[in-house]
């Protein structure tokens, strides 16, 4: 992402119940989790930094493209499920209606919800328990990957051929990347759909974000 860095995060060292560094990511080394680390969530301290690259992203999208900014919690509910612990949230809107919207959603879990679009939401971390061992690290160039993506051109969001069923997504980064999935559109609220029908585009490709031209530095909306 061009004039996009990554904030200088701390550096933390967990401990399990041996006295030993956790590395996580690596932590069960390709074996099976205890079943006990499927209830449990510690160490949640290390989601923090997610917080900290959300609002750099956030400023590096308001300085570099022709966006508007609004910050209350209410856009929260842009979010298809929306948590009950939301601290800050953050929509992020650009001027052309052919390209993406995101929204940031910081939780006090700690961590971030990004909606893109109209009809989906990535989480990071998806679940946080210590069986899926996420690294902060890791999460941290995931969520800047899906916005790199959004802002670029490469977001899909289309209604499957008939009978149109499904609302299927695609996040795709010609030679690094690309995630996909879908919903049952039955499973999403109605009024969402309707809406989708008539403002997804006619392939579902959202369009590039425009950057801002030295003109506009001043006229940060």
């Amino acid at each position: 992402m061009n004039d996009y860095r990554r904030p200088t995060l701390p550096t933390e060292v967990y401990r399990d119940e041996q006295g030993q560094g956790i590395d996580y990511g690596n932590r069960w080394n390709e074996e099976p989790a205890p079943s006990s680390a499927y209830s449990r969530v510690s160490n949640l301290q290390r989601f923090k930094p997610l917080h900290t690259v959300a609002d750099a992203l956030i400023e590096w999208l308001q300085d570099t493209f022709k966006v508007s900014v609004e910050q209350d919690t209410v856009v929260a509910d842009d979010l298809l499920h929306v948590p009950d612990d939301v601290v800050r949230a953050v929509r992020v809107v650009p001027h052309d209606p052919a390209t993406a919207p995101l929204t940031f959603v910081l939780t006090e879990f700690p961590g971030v919800y990004l909606h893109a679009g109209l009809l989906h939401d990535f989480h990071f971390p998806v679940c946080g328990c210590d069986a899926c061992d996420d690294d902060p690290t890791n999460l941290a160039s995931e969520l800047e990957w899906a916005v790199r993506t959004v802002v670029s051109g490469g977001y899909v969001e289309r209604f499957d051929p008939w009978p149109r069923d499904w609302i299927e997504y695609k996040l795709d980064e010609p030679g690094v990347g690309m995630i996909s999935g879908r919903s049952r559109t039955k499973d999403l609220p109605n009024e969402r759909v309707r809406l989708a029908h008539t403002m997804l585009p006619t392939d579902g490709h959202w369009l590039p974000w425009q950057t801002r031209q030295p003109k506009d530095a001043d006229t940060v909306d």
